[in-house]
């Protein structure tokens, strides 16, 4: 029995596994800085879908990194986003997945009178991702909140800008 071709596959299902986890967390360093289109564009597939079902549905690499940070400057003015328990689940070629994580996120939001509110904001995120050119890609994203709620007591200490 050669063992080879199954080790192979091991370590590449172990090394898919990081990868993703490495796109969420570089997804969440580009949303807290105002969904910065340098960082998050290239985290998507040239067609990639992103979706907030009632705010947005972007298509394409270029429109998802100018959607995102058109989010940003009109509604989330400040954002700590933790990208929290991210379940993969990897096709058996270790080309592919789907992956579900979290989102516990601290945010100063623009209220619909023009106002900002210091806001809790929760639900998780699904997504469809695969190899492309050798990198682990998003070819969906989609946004499921749960949660959307103006803080009682607005932050305290110092709040950091980039």
């Amino acid at each position: 029995m050669n063992v080879e071709p199954e080790l192979d596959l091991r370590l590449r299902r172990i090394e898919a596994a990081e990868a993703i986890r490495q796109l969420i967390a570089t997804y969440a360093v580009g949303a807290d800085r105002k969904n910065d289109p340098a960082i998050l564009g290239p985290l998507f597939g040239t067609d990639a879908e992103w979706q907030l079902i009632g705010v947005a549905h972007l298509i394409g690499r270029e429109a998802i990194a100018a959607g995102l940070s058109q989010i940003a400057k009109t509604y989330v003015t400040w954002s700590v986003h933790y990208m929290v328990s991210p379940l993969i689940e990897l096709a058996k070629d270790a080309l592919s997945a789907t992956c579900r994580w979290y989102l516990w996120e601290l945010a100063t939001m623009k209220q619909a009178d023009g106002t900002e509110a210091d806001t809790w904001y929760g639900g998780w995120y699904d997504s469809r991702l695969s190899v492309h050119d050798g990198v682990w890609l998003f070819d969906h994203v989609q946004l499921h909140p749960r949660i959307d709620s103006p803080n009682a007591t607005p932050w305290t200490g110092k709040v950091y800008h980039d």
